[in-house]
């Protein structure tokens, strides 16, 4: 477990450092996660820590019925904390987020490995792979406030491992379920700088979808920068915002592009 909190923590520091530096136009600058800011950003990686302590982000907070961006139930649940801040200045916020940063990494130093956690995906898993989702989840907001303010940084980050290592296995679902490949076809996601990755994934003879390690010369391929792959992936873009490369079945390549959200 000790990698992936040293990833949490690497993360959620170069957002911190980051921060330090902003101007009051830095915190309310718009990201591309609807009805949040930079600051409400920062909130919300703050509230999650406090949640994780056994502690209520949003003391006797009661949110607004009438939020546009609040469309779902685990909106609705991290709303709350983010709302609770939104009269306060943004060095507190960043200030509250140093704070229960450095108490969690000195709760997490005797927190069994295999201790049983709920994992973000809905299933109990343990606090090792709790972890994983932490770092993961940190990083990928680490680069919502990058984007944001326009300074770029930290992409190769081991937190953004970890955000791959999940992902990944998803690729099969979208290649075969959602975008719906016919059975015998291959599809290469080719990542470039500054990680980079190939992942293939082939369609069986049943209509099944599978990571390969080999996916034959009949692949259609989809390249794209490590960015941009982030951002499709986590659903902060669509594919006509930004650019890809396709080599192979151009409709089932716009298939695949329209399909890649996996996390929010």
């Amino acid at each position: 477990m000790a990698g992936h909190v040293a990833a949490f923590e690497q993360t959620v520091r170069s957002t911190i450092g980051l921060a330090e530096a902003f101007g009051d136009g830095d915190w309310v600058q718009p990201t591309e996660l609807p009805g949040w800011t930079v600051k409400d950003i920062v909130s919300h990686l703050a509230s999650v820590e406090l949640l994780l302590l056994g502690e209520d982000p949003a003391p006797g907070h009661a949110l607004p019925d009438d939020l546009p961006h609040v469309r779902n139930d685990l909106g609705r649940l991290m709303e709350p904390g983010v709302d609770f801040r939104r009269g306060t200045p943004g060095p507190e916020v960043l200030a509250e987020l140093r704070d229960v940063l450095d108490r969690r990494l000195v709760k997490l130093e005797t927190t069994p490995p295999d201790e049983p956690a709920l994992l973000p995906i809905g299933r109990m898993g343990t606090y090792t792979e709790l972890m994983v989702f932490r770092a993961f989840d940190c990083w990928v907001h680490e680069q919502d406030i990058r984007r944001a303010v326009g300074c770029p940084g930290n992409l190769d980050a081991p937190a953004g491992e970890r955000m791959f290592a999940v992902v990944s296995q998803g690729l099969p679902m979208i290649v075969g379920k959602r975008a719906g490949a016919s059975a015998g076809t291959a599809v290469t996601f080719e990542i470039t700088g500054p990680v980079e990755i190939t992942k293939h994934v082939r369609v069986d003879g049943e209509g099944r979808a599978a990571l390969v390690d080999e996916p034959g010369a009949d692949a259609t391929v989809l390249r794209m920068d490590w960015e941009t792959f982030v951002r499709l992936v986590t659903g902060r873009c669509t594919a006509d915002a930004v650019t890809v490369e396709v080599s192979g079945d151009q409709e089932l390549a716009g298939r695949i592009l329209g399909a890649m959200a996996l996390a929010p």
